[in-house]
């Protein structure tokens, strides 16, 4: 830090970033007009609660606090994230998308501007279905919307939903700037700034959980124990995260010589890398949002009878959840996969290049011995992923702790943004011939 320090161009990227988050969570702290926050955070108090498993908790913890406080960032850089997740999907299904995409940097350009313009028609519809949702609501009698009747109600609802468009809007802008004059990927950084400024709570819930143990050892002395077995596993996490976030299978890869002119050119040994975990984070989010909409509708409706039954069994505490959250995953795994590699196309590409895989035939048998390796790395990455996931809502059933913030999902978003900016500032300064962070 101190060698990146020292160079003035990296320096200004550094101070710009770290403005920027200034600017995020400033925003993030300003609430939107015409509520009433003493009622709002009475409601938010038990809906957001990180026990739970609805989409308000799940919002609620990548924006920062900001969803449950109803402010200017309350739809944080979710309705971008989903947004860009259509267009990757749409890309692959849709020809002329698809054909946008393979026309170099313009197309890039047009498919980014959609991407926003498609962000910003999301935020504006989360943003309605907030208010609405704090329109009906109410905390001991209070209503949570100051005005709801009439002219005033009209242009209340409003208001409260561009402030919200706008936050979005505005989220997209600032993370496009980080990525312009700061370091690191700007979404990417705004959601690490965001899930960071949650950890306090954690810290302060742990502290709590050791004071209980102080005062009252015959009914809390388990924490003694609990508390340092839950920052071993979290340190551990952070380690796999690291170790997997590198791991690759390397595919080895023979070149033929070829003569073009007087020169020769080829021959050279090299691998085709298949990262163990390719997909990412991204089969966890699918997963999760798809388990949040059981929890999310508890908080609308009452269900009895067969209904609440089922309900029930998909608490974030029943091994019902736990089983269908570990199915999903790794369905999701192979299904990212799928839409991300075409063996054919890799075999293809190898084959016009005059590249071969030693004791492989060209053509379809590599296409094969390359969808057999995928298989084989997509489960492990899988399987890895959904142990990430899994182990928090393990350690809460075994020890009863189930207010803490400890999402796989959190985990792996702060460790996989801090490397890859890592890396960033180890590639430019290894440019300017500095020793980098890991000599």
């Amino acid at each position: 830090m101190q060698n990146a320090w020292k160079i003035p161009d990296l320096r200004k990227k550094i101070l710009f970033t770290l403005l920027v988050i200034i600017v995020f969570r400033i925003g993030a702290n300003m609430p939107a007009p015409f509520l009433n926050m003493e009622a709002l955070a009475g409601l938010m108090g038990f809906v957001t609660d990180s026990s739970s498993a609805n989409a308000f908790a799940y919002l609620n913890t990548l924006s920062g606090g900001a969803f449950a406080q109803a402010t200017l960032f309350a739809m944080s850089v979710t309705p971008y994230i989903n947004s860009s997740i259509i267009m990757q999907l749409l890309t692959v299904a849709i020809p002329p998308l698809e054909r946008m995409a393979k026309e170099g940097e313009e197309g890039r350009k047009k498919i980014g501007a959609i991407t926003r313009y498609v962000a910003v028609v999301l935020g504006l519809v989360q943003g309605l279905a907030y208010y609405l949702y704090l329109r009906g609501s109410s905390y001991e009698g209070t209503p949570i919307v100051t005005y709801t009747e009439g002219a005033a109600g009209v242009f209340t609802a409003i208001v409260i939903v561009l402030v919200f468009t706008a936050g979005t809007a505005m989220m997209m802008w600032l993370g496009e700037q980080i990525n312009q004059k700061g370091i690191g990927n700007g979404i990417s950084i705004l959601l690490f700034a965001g899930i960071v400024a949650r950890l306090p709570d954690t810290v302060n819930i742990l502290v709590q959980a050791l004071q209980a143990a102080w005062q009252a050892p015959d009914s809390f002395g388990q924490y003694y124990f609990f508390v340092p077995l839950f920052v071993i596993i979290f340190l551990a996490i952070i380690w796999v995260i690291v170790f997997m976030n590198d791991a690759e299978r390397r595919i080895p890869v023979q070149y033929a010589k070829r003569v073009v002119g007087r020169k020769m050119y080829g021959g050279q040994s090299t691998h085709l890398p298949i990262k163990v975990n390719m997909s990412g984070v991204m089969p966890i989010i699918f997963a999760s949002s798809i388990l949040t909409i059981p929890s999310t509708i508890q908080l609308f409706v009452t269900p009895t009878g067969f209904w609440k039954t089922v309900l029930d069994a998909l608490s974030t505490t029943g091994w019902v959840y736990a089983l269908i959250y570990f199915l999903l995953i790794l369905m999701f795994a192979y299904f990212y996969v799928a839409i991300q590699y075409n063996p054919i196309e890799m075999a293809n590409n190898l084959r016009q290049n005059n590249g071969t895989i030693p004791g492989i035939r060209p053509g379809k048998p590599t296409s094969d011995y390359i969808q057999k390796i995928l298989s084989k790395i997509t489960l492990i990455g899988a399987l890895f992923l959904a142990v990430i996931a899994l182990l928090p809502i393990a350690f809460s059933a075994f020890t009863g702790m189930h207010n803490l913030m400890m999402g796989g999902t959190s985990v792996i978003i702060l460790v996989g943004v801090a490397l890859d900016t890592m890396k960033q500032m180890e590639s430019q300064m290894m440019m300017r011939h500095y020793k980098g962070f890991l000599d």
